[in-house]
């Protein structure tokens, strides 16, 4: 087993969040795989999985060494809590819905590995809508941003313009198969 950092990113509307959840609902109880609770500076919505915490709660416990990870997107912080580096420590690999800006920023690393899940342009759009969570402007801010963050160099790609369960197969079968010889999947 190789322990790792593995950042799942892509663009807001691909569908990071359900095809994590699927893949985890797909590997069970296994010991070697945790998927990391985010904590995010806004509210809980349907269909997203992370920790609220208020932006003074989330500034303090930065300031006081309790983050591993944080970045900033969309107006709002996000983290992942420094315990999630002791179960990597560990031997585990530890599955992060991430940020892009912030995994392409980052040194390359053999703990670290990226999944980019990721859909085309008018699926990502009609998804955001019915999410229904941003204003209009919020939503063509989000799908902008895509064009000018650039390629991303990942180890594993998933085009998710397929049933879920068929995307949430193949995150599954990529954390469960991650090891030395593992030869990068695109």
């Amino acid at each position: 087993m190789t322990a790792a950092w593995v950042f799942v990113c892509g663009p807001s509307g691909a569908g990071k969040d359900s095809v994590i959840s699927s893949a985890r609902q797909l590997l069970g109880e296994r010991g070697d795989i945790v998927f990391a609770r985010r904590m995010v500076t806004r509210d809980v919505h349907p269909g997203s999985d992370h920790d609220a915490v208020s932006e003074p709660d989330f500034l303090a416990l930065l300031q006081a060494g309790g983050l591993c990870w944080q970045w900033q997107a969309h107006g709002f912080y996000y983290g992942i809590a420094r315990h999630y580096a002791d179960e990597v420590l560990a031997g585990r690999r530890v599955v992060v819905n991430g940020s892009r800006a912030h995994v392409m920023g980052l040194a390359t690393s053999q703990e670290r590995r990226v999944v980019e899940i990721t859909a085309g342009p008018h699926l990502l759009a009609r998804r955001l809508a019915l999410r229904g969570r941003d204003a209009e402007s919020a939503m063509t801010d989000r799908l902008a941003r895509n064009t000018g963050l650039g390629a991303m160099q990942a180890d594993c790609v998933i085009v998710n313009d397929m049933a879920l369960a068929v995307a949430g197969q193949l995150l599954a079968d990529y954390l469960a198969g991650l090891g030395p010889s593992t030869a990068t999947q695109k």
